[in-house]
């Protein structure tokens, strides 16, 4: 017999109840209490937050089907209010980087992702699409410092970066909600991205991402 991962999740979320409910949370990566489903369509855009955005609509034709590398995800991933790691995620391999932040103010957001990501090769360096917080507010200053240009999901449709969203799932197992994460080195960082980098990924065929990316570069 077969069963879609959506049937497990409603009879965790709605037929379990009280004792057993909990102790079934326990074994979810997302420990979460409500299962939520989100519209796949865009919402109405919320003015003021992010000057001259470029819609993922003009991100290149390549970057949507993933033939080329180069082309990134990103976010950041919070474990306290005040503590944060930016995640960058490449859309053909999956290949993760995180990057150390000490502020999720636009400035210190945008000097630490270009200082990063300026520093790969070049055929690494196409693009990033971000979401609409205003942590990218910053946005030109960084393309002109990475040389990457930047392009913003819809208002409100972080399902448009999905890769980077479901690393960042992934990523939960190491960086829990509701604790610090200020306390991590870059080293310590770049140490859980590689343990997810050789994590065999059922999208990739059961290849690891570093494989993957080690494929499409060559």
């Amino acid at each position: 017999m077969c069963i879609s991962h959506e049937t497990i999740y409603k009879s965790i979320f709605i037929q379990a109840r009280g004792a057993l409910e909990k102790e079934l949370r326990t074994h979810l990566r997302s420990k979460r209490k409500l299962r939520k489903c989100r519209s796949t369509e865009p919402k109405e855009p919320k003015q003021g937050q992010i000057i001259d955005a470029i819609s993922i609509r003009e991100r290149p034709a390549e970057a949507e089907d993933r033939a080329i590398p180069g082309h990134w995800e990103g976010d950041l991933v919070f474990g306290t209010i005040d503590s944060q790691v930016a995640t960058l995620v490449e859309r053909t391999s999956r290949f993760l980087m995180l990057v150390k932040v000490d502020s999720k103010h636009a400035p210190e957001v945008s000097r630490a992702l270009a200082q990063y990501v300026g520093s790969l090769p070049d055929q690494l360096k196409r693009s990033l699409t971000w979401d609409r917080g205003s942590e990218m507010a910053d946005h030109k200053s960084f393309t002109v410092d990475s040389g990457v240009a930047v392009y913003f999901c819809d208002p409100q449709s972080p399902w448009q970066r999905g890769s980077n969203e479901n690393t960042n799932g992934l990523l939960r197992q190491y960086l829990p909600r509701g604790k610090s994460v200020s306390h991590y080195t870059q080293d310590d960082l770049d140490e859980i991205a590689s343990k997810l980098n050789t994590r065999p990924r059922k999208t990739l065929g059961f290849m690891t991402p570093a494989a993957k990316l080690e494929e499409v570069l060559h």
